[in-house]
């Protein structure tokens, strides 16, 4: 009946968990995304998020996104930091059990011509703690949550390098773009510039109308070798995000064709998507680690109760090793209570202030993932309209030039005129590329910003 007590009180102390029942924090964030002027209506019938592959249409586009993943070096570090969390939360399970040795041993020895011979075997462990007060179990668990915070980290890192792959294809597609505007726009200034010459050389416009032509065409000429440089550093940022340098096959055909490929991410209703985001995940993780390093911190405060033992069998002869009179065993029981010093509440007093500012970490996670996707939502619900603007001054444009340049040659207006026309065309065709640019990354800021790449 005693044994049967003692084994029931084991049973209870070993059951016995000292951190605080975690409970996930309500989310400090409103249950829904804004509404107003600057939002479009949500489409609510899909759930939010979408897989890159769906988002990103285009073949080249997927295949450079494709190497990044598999040859992003920052994404492999992640990685690797992924298999360290893992090892370590093996490292710490393992301590909840004890680690069994076996050892085996002979001396051959010859003392004033008589032999002295010893053999010994022996199974057993040293110092394994009996985890009564779940000190073992909790830094166990801690090690758990950080490892799969590690995990989530490289899911965010994943949806982040698709993003950025993505944004940098998007923009050496922009500047491939104004690399030809500025182009087609020094070749227009030129043959202007030859223009006004030729009527300068006969009397009909002034050196001024000359001068004036020659600073659209300086300013193109600057534009252009600008252009060109930028172009060769976007290659320089694809090349490095992909790991490996990028063929002229696989790089962008036009913006426009990026735009008409990729697709924009739903939102969904409500809010609680951003619990689902792989950075509020990491978060959270660490958050219930924190919380878990508190149960340890608090068993400290009991007894820490250890326990070497070993079996095995010694003999001065090696055929009688195994005989029954050969059999020895030995146990150790130890326990171990700090009384002064030590520092264990002010331990327990850390760990509780590391929970709190974890606890403070998740809840402004949620906050500012709430306020990206509130942001692209905002911009994806008036972009549309700015682009139909911007491509209708685009044209306005066209025609304001084209109508200045024939009454220029007619010597109806001056040259000004033209000039003024012109470089309003020039600054309305560079708007517009900026304005398809924007579109396209706030397509795929709403990709990485809800973060639900299922």
């Amino acid at each position: 009946m005693k044994r049967l007590a003692l084994l029931s009180c084991t049973a209870a102390l070993a059951a016995c968990n000292l951190a605080p029942n975690y409970e996930r924090p309500a989310p400090p964030v409103p249950p829904a995304w804004p509404r107003g002027p600057a939002y479009s209506a949500q489409d609510t019938a899909q759930k939010a998020g979408l897989p890159w592959n769906k988002v990103i249409g285009d073949e080249r586009l997927r295949t450079v996104i494709e190497r990044a993943l598999a040859n992003n070096r920052d994404l492999r570090v992640t990685l690797a930091n992924v298999l360290a969390a893992r090892a370590q939360y093996r490292i710490q399970r393992a301590a909840q059990l004890p680690t069994v040795s076996a050892d085996a041993g002979a001396t051959l020895s010859r003392r004033n011509g008589e032999r002295q011979d010893s053999y010994s075997a022996d199974v057993g462990f040293s110092a394994f703690e009996i985890d009564l007060f779940g000190r073992l179990r909790n830094l166990s668990e801690a090690a758990l949550q950080s490892y799969l915070a590690t995990q989530e980290g490289a899911h965010a890192a994943r949806i982040a390098l698709v993003a950025e792959t993505a944004s940098a294809y998007a923009t050496l597609a922009a500047d491939q773009q104004l690399l030809a505007v500025s182009r087609d726009t020094l070749a227009s200034a030129e043959r202007t510039l030859m223009l006004t010459r030729s009527l300068n050389g006969v009397g009909l416009s002034g050196k001024l109308d000359v001068h004036q032509a020659e600073t659209i065409v300086e300013q193109a000429r600057s534009d252009v070798a600008a252009a060109v440089t930028q172009v060769a550093q976007d290659r320089n940022a694809i090349d490095l995000l992909a790991g490996a340098p990028v063929e002229d096959a696989l790089l962008p055909v036009s913006l426009g064709a990026l735009i008409g490929s990729t697709a924009r991410a739903p939102a969904g209703l409500s809010s609680d998507i951003l619990l689902q985001r792989p950075d509020v995940l990491q978060a959270e993780h660490q958050l219930q680690a924190a919380n878990a390093d508190i149960g340890a911190a608090r068993a400290a405060m009991f007894p820490k109760i250890s326990l070497t033992a070993a079996i095995g069998v010694a003999s001065s002869a090696l055929s009688s090793l195994f005989s029954g009179g050969a059999f020895s065993w030995t146990a150790a029981p130890s326990a171990s209570l700090p009384i002064f010093g030590g520092g264990v509440r002010g331990n327990i007093q850390y760990s509780k202030a590391q929970r709190d500012a974890a606890l403070a970490s998740y809840e402004g996670a949620i906050q500012s993932a709430f306020r990206e996707v509130a942001d692209a939502l905002a911009r994806a619900g008036t972009i549309g309209e700015q682009q139909r603007a911007q491509r209708a001054l685009v044209v306005s444009n066209e025609q304001a030039y084209a109508l200045s340049e024939q009454r220029y040659r007619a010597g109806i207006d001056p040259f000004l005129t033209t000039l003024v026309n012109q470089r309003s065309l020039y600054s309305a065709r560079r708007s517009a590329i900026a304005t398809d640019l924007e579109l396209l990354q706030n397509r795929i800021a709403l990709y990485r910003v809800i973060g639900a790449d299922f």
